[in-house]
């Protein structure tokens, strides 16, 4: 549902969509980085003023907040989806999946806007990157909670190290991440999702 606000500029209101101009937000952080993205950038593709943006939003670094919040909600869903298959395998397999579809859609830019805002990141920008690593933690914690359970289970064997699995498929998926954001194809990322699952472990 989309929210409407109005704020008082130079005497008169201004009124915008608050979700069409985060959604404008998102799409440049995704493309730039925080840091790559100025003000100007900004404000441009959100059509608003930078009076306005600071009075919907607050500053550039909780507009960033609330742009990582819709990435994850509407980019990154899938991967709570994945947690609930019911071999680690599936868990495995949706997750590739599902970033594949996410980094070859239409819906906006390619990368992984975690991994280009806090490679990017400089000194000055530090509060955000420890907020993006806070949240990637918060993943893979859920994916080794996961995976110890699949072992109980039996979907692999019990000398699998989970924690450095956990790691291992991280990085495969950061991975796609840049190749897509390097121009990589559909196809050369499906032939990596394809080689990644037949070396995942079974019992």
């Amino acid at each position: 549902m989309e929210t409407k606000t109005s704020i008082a500029i130079k005497g008169r209101p201004r009124e915008f969509c608050v979700d069409t101009a985060l959604s404008a937000a998102l799409r440049v952080f995704w493309a730039k980085g925080y840091e790559g993205a100025s003000m100007t950038d900004l404000t441009e593709a959100m059509g608003i003023t930078r009076p306005s943006l600071y009075a919907a939003f607050g500053n550039k670094e909780a507009l960033f907040r609330k742009a990582l919040d819709l990435y994850e909600s509407e980019k990154m869903d899938y991967t709570r989806c994945a947690l609930e298959a019911p071999t680690a395998r599936g868990v495995v397999e949706r997750l590739m999946r599902g970033g594949l579809a996410n980094q070859t859609g239409d819906g906006g830019a390619k990368g992984c806007l975690g991994v280009i805002s806090t490679v990017a990141c400089g000194e000055a920008a530090l509060g955000i990157k420890d907020e993006v690593i806070a949240r990637r933690e918060s993943s893979r914690l859920a994916l080794i909670e996961r995976f110890y359970r699949a072992r109980d289970d039996g979907d692999f064997g019990a000398d699998v190290d989970v924690d450095g699995l956990v790691s291992y498929l991280f990085a495969i998926l950061q991975g796609m991440a840049v190749q897509a954001g390097s121009g990589a194809s559909r196809e050369d990322l499906e032939r990596m999702t394809g080689v990644a699952l037949k070396l995942w472990p079974t019992r």
